[in-house]
């Protein structure tokens, strides 16, 4: 058992470039677990300031000096952080509000329809199932408004947090535009010289993951802005709040959108009943699904990222489960990494591993097992 670890480990960790790689992969994790909401405004300006360097990069590239490329891209960023501060943001708590009290209306209005199974399916739906049915969402919905009409930014600690957020955060993502080259070279001073494995994983995760982060981006506001405007012309209510859901279910690929067709369907069905308009909503919902699987999102990641849709699954739910929306969001980029470290990590053939052992006197030999 021992000869067997020992093997393993001189196969895969003999080379000083795998320790300094897994050191650094070490370090960062530690970082995240560690220090992640004390740096959560460092983390978000890093995250912001990757994202919008390639506006910045394409002024560039038009001969335009990235100082005022920077400038220019930073006050867009602004200007769309004002409009979803004071425009979007209360639009989707009044909606939400909405929606959640109106809930138990709803359930109320369906309960004559549920009543009816118990008769479809006298097998297999009992009258006192149903009942227990709804008597447990009244509860749970219940709880829920309790909790949407309470919930407020009155505390203190809170509001500090939000201003914090919202000076510090703008700042960092300015100078880590403006600066980007010279804090580069600053964390290189601090660098194994002999990185060139670093150097190899590094340059295949940000291949994929800069055009996966702001395609992805780039996806959700499309499906949202489309989506909006189909259920704005449908006449649906709650359109904002719908679209925006939409949009976010692109972030769970295969799960998101079988999981939102679930409250569209409610809501138009409460609102029109099985009525033509009813199919409609749903119709122009599949389609919407459609074009962003078998249109958009092949123009946008083609090519980007090669995994398996079994890994693409267990990242989401991973990642998910450990740093909930935001682990969601990076669980593809995240296991891009993990897939690039798997790739690059350089291994020993066995028998190579073997010569090196029987070639190390008897006493080192010894202590290595």
């Amino acid at each position: 058992m021992l000869k067997l670890l020992n093997d393993w480990y001189t196969r895969h960790f003999s080379n000083p470039q795998v320790a300094i790689l897994a050191l650094l992969l070490l370090f960062g994790l530690l970082i995240i677990v560690f220090a992640g909401k004390i740096l959560a405004p460092v983390l978000a300006a890093i995250v912001i300031a990757y994202l919008l360097d390639g506006g910045v990069d394409l002024l560039s590239s038009l001969r335009i000096p990235r100082f005022v490329g920077v400038t220019t891209i930073f006050s867009l960023f602004l200007l769309v952080m004002l409009a979803i501060i004071l425009v979007l943001a209360p639009m989707l708590v009044r909606q939400s509000t909405q929606f959640v009290l109106e809930i138990p209306s709803m359930i109320a209005t369906g309960q004559d329809a549920l009543m009816l199974l118990p008769e479809a399916y006298p097998n297999i739906i009992s009258e006192q199932l149903v009942v227990d049915v709804l008597a447990g969402l009244r509860a749970e919905m219940s709880e829920v408004s309790k909790k949407v009409l309470s919930f407020s930014v009155s505390s203190v600690v809170d509001v500090i947090a939000f201003m914090v957020y919202l000076i510090v955060v703008p700042l960092l993502v300015f100078f880590f535009l403006k600066d980007k080259y010279y804090i580069i070279d600053w964390f290189a001073k601090f660098m194994p010289r002999d990185r060139a494995l670093v150097a190899q994983v590094w340059t295949e995760v940000n291949s994929k993951i800069v055009g996966y982060v702001r395609g992805k981006f780039l996806e959700i506001l499309i499906i949202w802005a489309v989506t909006f405007i189909s259920f704005v012309v449908l006449d649906l209510q709650y359109a904002m709040l719908l679209s925006f859901l939409v949009g976010l279910s692109v972030l769970i690929p295969y799960i998101g959108a079988a999981i939102v067709t679930l409250p569209i369907a409610i809501v138009a069905y409460f609102q029109w009943g099985l009525t033509s308009e009813f199919w409609w909503v749903l119709a122009v919902y599949l389609v919407i699904q459609f074009i962003d699987g078998n249109l958009l999102v092949p123009l946008l990641f083609s090519g980007m990222v090669n995994l398996h849709p079994a890994a693409i699954i267990t990242a989401v739910l991973v990642f998910g489960a450990i740093w909930g929306m935001w682990g969601v969001f990076f669980a593809i980029p995240l296991a891009t990494l993990i897939h690039a470290v798997i790739n690059a990590w350089p291994t020993i053939p066995v028998r190579k591993a073997e010569r090196q052992i029987e070639q190390q006197p008897p006493t080192q030999y010894a202590e290595s097992i």
